[in-house]
């Protein structure tokens, strides 16, 4: 007899519990996915916010940002399915499973302090990602681990172009936890 959707998703709701205390490779990829959502909206955040002589510049990389964020999102969900996970796909996922914050209060920040918070969701992403990479790399999962390398990387580039945005160098100021 088949399963009714309701019970599909509570199995799959009681596995992804399991899987983050765990955790495993999936659980943790599955927190960057909920990160991208979070990301894309504090990115666009900063665009429509952002004041000054320098806002054309920031919204111009956002912008690039932006995409690059979204197709990530895509290839990584995708990912996840072809590893047979199941991506968060629910705003209450994403949610529950984000590690970025965000706050209303950030749209009057300064230029420069909305560019500095960007620069730190991008470091608290990479927190995931190295874990990511460890627990794939545990598991022998090489395509997850080859993407969450190229995110790494991709990542990086974002930190020390949205860095040089307020005169930093690429590692200047950062807050790994």
């Amino acid at each position: 007899m088949s399963k009714t959707p309701e019970e599909l998703f509570a199995a799959e709701q009681k596995q992804s519990e399991i899987d983050h205390h765990v955790p495993t490779a999936g659980a943790m990829v599955n927190h960057i996915v909920s990160n991208f959502t979070v990301l894309d909206a504090k990115l666009h955040q900063v665009t429509w916010y952002v004041k000054g002589l320098s806002a054309p510049a920031i919204q111009h990389v956002l912008k690039d940002l932006i995409r690059e964020n979204r197709t990530h999102y895509d290839e990584v969900g995708e990912l996840l399915l072809d590893e047979n996970e199941k991506p968060s796909s629910i705003t209450a996922e994403y949610s529950e499973y984000s590690m970025i914050g965000e706050n209303g209060k950030n749209k009057y920040f300064t230029a420069d302090e909305m560019v500095s918070e960007a620069v730190q969701d991008y470091v608290t992403q990479n927190l995931f990602v190295d874990r990511a990479i460890k627990l794939a790399e545990k598991e022998e999962r090489p395509a997850l681990r080859n993407y969450m390398e190229k995110l790494r990387g991709d990542d990086n580039h974002a930190i020390r172009v949205l860095q040089a945005l307020v005169g930093n160098n690429a590692g200047d100021g950062l807050e790994e936890e």
